[in-house]
């Protein structure tokens, strides 16, 4: 490939920016839209001392399991265990198949003793949050088909199911069911001094979530003026300026015409896109995020055009992620113009992804792409990265 089709310019940036911020505020009046702005009825408390809770995180890759034990306000993760399952190992499962096998794992942790009640749950898929803290879920994405779960809570019968497994000596009374951005965002709330916050994914797949004062959300209908978590679901963004790539990635997928910003910018997909580039020759049929990140790593390896090919594509995922950013903090600043200082939690594998010198060169692709996209006197902070975000948001959750 000689021509860069992958290149966008800072217009073009401005304008897919502009066009989330519309479609997030769309989603925010009406159910249903490309954007979906679910509220998540789980407000984090900031004053939790004490408890210990069993804290579940299923993200499409790997499912892990955790006993989080919190003291004076800390959060400690005494014991985490974790397995694969993604689309490779939940093909032709039902939902037995799927508690069996979550079930198998939490029974070998060592610290799950009867004290351990309460139970938080990162589930990383689009999920409707219900007023009890549990979540219907509304479709799969990452390749994952289960297709009896849809439409009905994720959280009550997993509980359920463990409170009847023989290898559980414990009895749950609860369970708190959150998508990872939102975990990621109350675990970033411990940061202090920011006017708002935001929490974003960029591993095996994408999502950008953020606190929003309810009588903004216009769907909900509330007077209140209290912040609520909100989980946009952006990856199901639809961008301007895509390439004829793109078309033939989603053309290829399972769930064609959804997710299309997630199939630009995600792990889950950065390899499909540079074997679309070079389908007519011989590369591994499993090329992933991963192989294309080692390639930018080591490019004595690999050819020069591979090599470019590959930083286009990473590249462009990066100044997508900031331009979504940018169009973020557009609704949110619409909404509360005295916000200036903005405090970014991330976490996913490809954000945080190092380069030869061991830096992590996306999120330093990211924050320099979004200076420029930002409005004038407003800035993001991007907050180091945490250790098992997902792990400690669910625990928040899970005693909120």
């Amino acid at each position: 490939m000689k021509e860069n089709i992958f290149a966008l310019t800072t217009e073009e940036l401005k304008g897919i920016a502009n066009n989330l911020q519309v479609k997030i505020e769309e989603g925010l009046i009406k159910d249903g839209m490309e954007i979906s702005d679910i509220p998540t009825h789980i407000v984090p408390k900031k004053d939790i001392k004490d408890g210990k809770v069993l804290a579940l995180d299923w993200g499409g890759t790997n499912f892990r399991a955790a006993i989080v034990e919190f003291k004076n306000g800390n959060p400690t993760i005494l014991e985490a265990k974790k397995k694969p399952l993604s689309a490779k190992e939940t093909t032709g499962f039902k939902q037995d198949d799927l508690h069996r096998e979550m079930a198998a794992l939490i029974s070998e942790l060592q610290n799950l003793d009867k004290s351990v009640t309460q139970i938080g749950y990162c589930f990383s898929y689009p999920a409707k949050s219900e007023l009890n803290g549990d979540a219907t879920l509304l479709r799969w994405t990452k390749g994952i088909e289960i297709s009896e779960m849809v439409g009905k809570p994720v959280g009550v019968s997993f509980l359920n199911y463990l409170n009847n497994h023989k290898s559980i000596d414990t009895t749950f009374t609860n369970i708190k069911v959150i998508n990872d951005t939102v975990a990621c965002l109350f675990a970033g709330l411990s940061e202090a001094g920011y006017d708002t916050y935001m929490g974003l994914i960029v591993g095996t797949g994408t999502n950008m979530a953020s606190l929003m004062p309810l009588n903004k959300i216009e769907k909900l209908d509330s007077k209140e003026t209290g912040l609520i978590p909100v989980n946009l679901e952006s990856g199901n963004f639809q961008p301007p300026y895509l390439t004829v790539i793109d078309g033939l990635v989603d053309a290829m997928s399972n769930n064609k015409g959804f997710q299309r910003f997630e199939k630009a910018i995600s792990g889950g997909y950065l390899g499909e896109i540079f074997k679309m580039v070079f389908c007519e020759e011989k590369i591994k049929y499993d090329f992933d995020g991963g192989d294309l990140a080692k390639m930018i790593r080591n490019p004595d390896e690999y050819s020069e055009e591979k090599v470019a090919v590959a930083r286009w594509i990473e590249d462009r995922s990066a100044k997508l992620v900031a331009a979504s950013l940018a169009g973020l903090v557009q609704v949110l600043i619409a909404q509360e113009k005295s916000i200036k200082n903005i405090c970014l939690a991330a976490d996913g594998s490809v954000f945080w992804s190092k380069h030869q010198n061991n830096k992590p060169y996306y999120k330093e692709l990211v924050a320099k792409e979004l200076q420029s996209l930002l409005p004038a006197g407003v800035s993001v902070a991007i907050i180091d990265e945490m250790s098992d975000p997902n792990l400690v948001g669910s625990a928040i959750a899970a005693l909120s």
